[in-house]
């Protein structure tokens, strides 16, 4: 028997049903990521300050299906037709400049005995959390934008290709076990794919049908395939979250030129009604307030990381897209970019389980990836929308509604 802690289990539910009516009775006045009040949350309910819950085996269960499944909806809502060409070449380039400064700057705060090792706390410095962004941009309409094409093309190079390094350069096994291992599952999933798209096309209207029935058929398709995918890259030595991305990109592709919103909606409701919203909660419970704290100067690591972010992963956009969008929407650009914070919750973890890294360093990177998702993210928000409106007085005045795209 598996020992619940079903307290605990409660208070996590209950907090994050709280955080998501708090984040919609300020959202009138100023737009605050639900994630990061998840986060604060359950750092205040969690043992550092109130006590009221605790972690154990039975939570940590739950707060991975989570994981996997905000990984299942960054992978899902990356269309590769449209962001194929410049935006994706744009997107790799620029993660690959971003991993050069993050290991540049990483070996530097190591020779000056800040970090322990270059290699995890650079590789969580170069990740940028579209997977959390994502109901942000939706919200705002940014998703179907030009601006948006591009800065789904740079969080999918930011957000797969550290999932990538997590596989292939921080497990215990020989790099050519991993490549292996790999190139075992990317076969599978190929497959796994091929069926899904034909299923689908044969299916559809059956699926469809049972959206609106209690079976709801095709929900239950897409999460069984999001904990298959997940399962078999936990049981094949990879990581949880490129089971879950690659599920969302084989749904995504199952259904091109199918997609219906009530099956968007519903799947919606399931990953960001429970399991996500655990995860983001489980975080904040496991995070050490007190590794700040108790030593003034590792407070200070929090900003410097904080900036470290904006310039590895911010720097790209500035240089790389001046072609491409303006000087507003590339500073856009960089503040959505340097957003971080599910991955780094990863790298951190997995870093501190292995003696690479000390817990208020890991607290510290935390910290600066909560403070990323509250701020970048409002301020990108406040300049596209300037440049929205600064876009639409010429055409008012003058009468003329542009046919293009912003």
């Amino acid at each position: 028997m598996v020992s619940v802690d079903a307290e605990s289990f409660l208070v996590i539910v209950a907090v994050a049903a709280l955080a998501a009516f708090l984040a919609a009775l300020v959202g009138s006045r100023i737009t605050v990521p639900v994630v990061v009040i998840e986060i604060v949350a359950g750092i205040i309910v969690g043992p550092e300050l109130l006590g009221l819950a605790g972690e154990d085996s039975f939570i940590d269960f739950f707060s991975n299906l989570g994981l996997g499944m905000l990984f299942f909806f960054a992978g899902y809502e990356i269309d590769f037709e449209r962001i194929r060409g410049i935006p994706l070449r744009l997107a790799l380039l620029g993660w690959a400049l971003s991993l050069v400064l993050a290991y540049g700057l990483g070996g530097l705060l190591e020779l000056s005995g800040l970090v322990v090792s270059l290699l995890f706390t650079g590789s969580a410095m170069a990740t940028t959390a579209i997977g959390t962004l994502i109901p942000i941009l939706s919200d705002a309409g940014e998703l179907r934008t030009r601006f948006g094409t591009f800065l789904l093309a740079a969080g999918a190079a930011g957000e797969f290709g550290p999932i990538l390094l997590i596989t292939l350069v921080f497990s215990t096994k020989s790099a050519a076990t991993n490549a292996g291992i790999l190139i075992c599952f990317i076969v599978l999933a190929v497959i796994t794919a091929l069926l899904a798209v034909r299923g689908a096309g044969r299916g559809w209207s059956l699926l469809e049908r049972s959206l609106e029935t209690s079976g709801q058929l095709a929900i239950r398709i897409a999460v069984v395939l999001v904990f298959a995918l997940g399962a078999l890259a936990a049981d094949l030595g990879l990581d949880l979250l490129l089971g879950g991305f690659v599920a969302g990109v084989i749904v995504r592709e199952a259904l091109r030129g199918r997609e219906v919103r009530v099956f968007e909606s519903k799947l919606t409701a399931v990953g960001y009604g429970f399991f996500i919203p655990f995860f983001f909660v489980t975080s904040g419970l496991k995070f050490e307030l007190s590794a700040l704290t108790d030593d003034p100067t590792e407070l200070l690591k929090l900003p410097l990381f904080l900036a470290l972010f904006l310039v590895i992963r911010g720097a790209p956009a500035l240089l790389l897209y001046t072609r491409e969008l303006d000087r507003s929407d590339r500073v856009a650009l960089a503040l959505f970019s340097a957003t971080e914070l599910p991955l780094v919750v990863a790298i951190t973890t997995i870093a501190i389980e292995e003696g690479h890294m000390r817990a208020s360093t890991a607290a510290s990177l935390v910290g600066a990836a909560i403070l990323s998702t509250t701020i970048f993210p409002l301020l990108g928000l406040r300049l596209r929308r300037d440049r929205t409106r600064a876009a639409a007085e010429p055409s008012a005045a003058t009468g003329y509604s542009p046919g293009s795209v912003q």
